[in-house]
This record gives structure tokens, sequence and C-alpha cells, in this order.
């Protein structure tokens, strides 16, 4: 009954372990220390259950769930055969294990082997742990369970039948409680893969991905994803794409908008290499330095209004969209006030001339390309040499003030017809009068570059 009861103490040990630290091939070597329980198991035998101390072991993982060692243990079992003497107990064993599952929190494992058991009474005489004559050779099986303390301590407890059928031995059960250490590599993270093998050491991860962990759940580990926190594809390194234009929302100006790589991931609907965003004209193909929008031709002539010189007036592209006879500038020329006068040997223009100098002014502004004549004239006072030079200086005058109002002077040809064209005679006082001036008549040449 007592040995039962003892069996049964065991088994209980066994199945009250919570927790797991088993030998792996990043963790090889255990080796373990502690106490043994011995019971005989032999009708003729009345006593012979006792703890003792050591009970030591070292093994090592071999693969697939197994790993091989040795074992050794001593005990003093009290007054266990008929006669009443006590019996000191020695075992050392060859051992093969089977770990039963891979789970995180508690590993039971089988175990079997062979080995030798010495059973003696009193002191042993002859020298040598194990004389001859009183060692039997021993086959045992059991099981066991280790449990996790720290990353490389585990507790643990086993039980075994251990069959002695030689003289001086008996079969007996051997139960052990002790603790092991494990050498080899750490899980600092603890994820289940060995700092050896864990390509992120420090942090919690999977196994699939070398213990890294896999932040947005894309497939892509952290380590290798750039956008760890947003579930994207592969081929954008982890990076989210919504608009699947195959650019990354990070690097595209247009997320939300399939595009292009040559746009930023921004569309262009008219294809004239100006982005919808910032085209002013997103259906209409235009220039780029125009917003994305066509330039216009406000007078229909052919001439884009940027290049013409006179975009609300029809013209020549020749003449840079004018005219090559402004009609404003004819017009003016056509008028019999459109005359400057001046008085007896003066080449000064008095202020009556201003308004039109200035009307002028602004006419050739709004044409700049508007080549013009200006005439100057002299009476037949003086000589014929004088008067010549007079007229020249009149009409320079009027050049000058038309250049002073902002007037291209390569566009102004002054030119001096001393007294050979007079409008009225010389004979009198009024008509010299009116023979000294600068007009423009009708037969003025205006050409537009």
């Amino acid at each position: 009954m007592k040995k039962t009861f003892n069996f049964g103490i065991a088994c209980t040990l066994l199945l009250a372990s919570s927790m797991l630290f088993a030998q792996t091939e990043e963790n090889p070597w255990a080796v373990s220390i502690g106490a043994n329980l011995i019971s005989i198991q032999d009708d003729a035998v009345d006593g012979g259950t006792n703890f003792g101390v050591p009970a030591v072991s070292l093994s090592r993982y071999i693969a697939g769930g197994f790993s091989l060692g040795t074992q050794f243990a001593s005990n003093n079992i009290k007054d266990t055969p008929t006669d009443g003497n006590d019996l000191n107990y020695y075992s050392i064993d060859g051992i093969v294990k089977y770990n039963l599952g891979k789970s995180e929190k508690v590993l039971p494992y089988l175990f079997a082997g062979y080995g030798f058991t010495n059973f003696s009474e009193g002191e042993i005489e002859s020298d040598g742990l194990f004389p001859s004559s009183e060692v039997s050779r021993t086959v045992l099986g059991g099981a066991g369970v280790n449990v996790r303390l720290t990353d490389n301590l585990k507790a643990n407890v086993s039980a075994s039948y251990r069959s002695s059928s030689e003289n001086y031995a008996y079969n007996h059960l051997q139960h052990t409680v002790g603790v092991s250490y494990i050498f080899g590599a750490n899980d600092a993270d603890k994820d289940g893969v060995s700092d050896k093998k864990d390509v992120c050491p420090d942090v919690p991860g999977l196994k699939e991905f070398d213990g890294c962990p896999d932040t947005d759940g894309d497939g892509i580990p952290d380590n290798k994803d750039a956008c760890p926190e947003e579930a994207g594809k592969a081929e954008l390194n982890g990076c989210p794409d919504a608009d699947d234009d195959g650019i990354a929302d990070a690097e595209d100006a247009c997320p939300n908008a399939a595009g292009s790589a040559e746009m930023n991931g921004c569309p262009d609907t008219d294809s004239d290499g100006v982005a919808d965003k910032d085209d002013k004209c997103p259906e209409e193909a235009g220039a780029m330095e125009n917003d994305g929008c066509p330039w216009k031709d406000s007078d229909n002539d052919g001439v884009l209004d940027k290049d013409d010189a006179c975009p609300e007036e029809a013209g020549d592209a020749a003449n840079n969209g004018c005219p090559a006879n402004p009609k404003e500038l004819t017009d003016l020329f056509s008028e019999e006030s459109t005359v400057i006068y001046f008085t007896a040997a003066s080449a000064d223009i008095s202020g009556d001339a201003s308004s039109l100098i200035s009307k002028l002014t602004e006419l050739l502004k709004k044409y700049p390309n508007a080549e013009i004549n200006v005439n100057g004239h002299a009476s037949s006072d003086g000589s014929k040499g004088y008067n010549q030079k007079l007229s020249e200086k009149r009409a320079e005058a009027v050049k000058a003030a038309l250049i002073v109002g902002g007037i291209d002077g390569s566009k102004i040809n002054a030119v001096g017809y001393g007294e050979d064209k007079p409008v009225q005679s010389n004979a009198t006082m009024k008509g010299r009068a009116a023979n000294r001036r600068v007009d423009f008549d009708r037969k003025v040449e205006i050409t537009v570059e």
C-alpha cells in the first residue's frame, strides 16, 4: 500500500507542472541535480522507501524531440530487507528521452534506458563504486516533465520503473525531483526564437519572420517594411497605395486619384504635361507656362495673344500680328490738325503742340513696331541752305520729343525738306507762317516690322 501511495505522489508532482523550458537545437545541453526517491517493488521486502541525494544527470538534445544522456543516483534505504539491515543504493544509466509535443507551457516526456544498479548491505569494502558481485544490469522506462523557472533554469520531476532481476538487486521505482540548467542560446524577447537565430532579438516577433514582428499584418516583417504600421504591398516595400497606381501614398502627390510616375502619381486628363491638380484647363490641352490652358488669339489672326503686338486687331504674322497700316495711325495722319508749327528761324516746339505729341506718343506705344516719317519744312526766308538745315532741326526736335515720351528712336525717320514743299505761297506773311512746320500728311509711309 505504501509503495502505491509513493508512486501516486510522484505522478501528482509530474502533472502539477505548468511551465516549460525544454532542450532544443539552440539550447542543446542540460545538467540536472536533485534528490531521488527509491521504492523497492518486491513482496519479500517489508520496507524499502527512502529519499536520498544526489540525483545528477547530463543530457544533450539530438533532433526531432530526442535527447541522449546519462544519470547517476545515490540513496540509503533504511530497514528494508527482512534481516533489518540498511541498503546502500547506487545507479548509473544511459538514457534516451523523447519530448511529447512542442507546447510552450507544459512539456512532458518519456524516457528509457539501460544501466547498472547496486544494492549492498552495510559498508562497501570492495574497491570501486560498483563491486562486480553486487551490481545488477537494469532496464528502465518512465516519464517526466520540465518546469520553466528562468530562461536557463527549469524544475524537473520524473518517475521510472527499473527492472533488476539479478542477485543482490530488486525491481524498484525511482523518482527524482531537481533543477536543470540549460546551456545554449537565450531568447531575450521571449518569442520562441533563440537570440542566435532571431533577426530582431529585442522585439517579440514571429517564427516565420525569423523572430521579427509584423505590426500591420501585411505579411511583410517590420524590419523589411517601409510602412510598418500601415498594411501595404510587397512591391512597395509594405507601403499602401490607395489609388492602386503603383506609387506609394507617401510619395503620391494625388494618393486618391490614379496617375502616372511622371506626374508624381497625379492624373493628366488632357495629356498636356500639366497634372490636373495644377491645370486650370484639365480637359483641354494647353501650355505649361499658361497653367495648362491653350493660348488665346483674341483677334483670330493666327498670332497668339502672347506673341501678338496688336492682340485686339487682326494682322499678319509677318508683322507680329499687327496690320501693315494701323488704321488709328493713318486716320490721325489724315487730319489737317496733325501739324506742328514753328516761329521764324526757330526749331523750338511750342506748348500748343504738346497735346498732339502726347496723342501720337500713345498711339506709337500701342503699335510699338510702327515706323513713321517725320517731315520738317521751312519758309523761303533766308538762304536755301539755311532753310534746309532749319527744316532738319525741326524734324529732329519732334523726334526728340517722341523719344522723351518713350518711343523707340529707331522707329522714327526725321527728314528735312527745306523750303521745297510749301503748302502756301511764301509771298505773304500768312503763307510763310504756314510753311514753318512739321507735318504728317497722307503720304507718310508707315511700316510695321
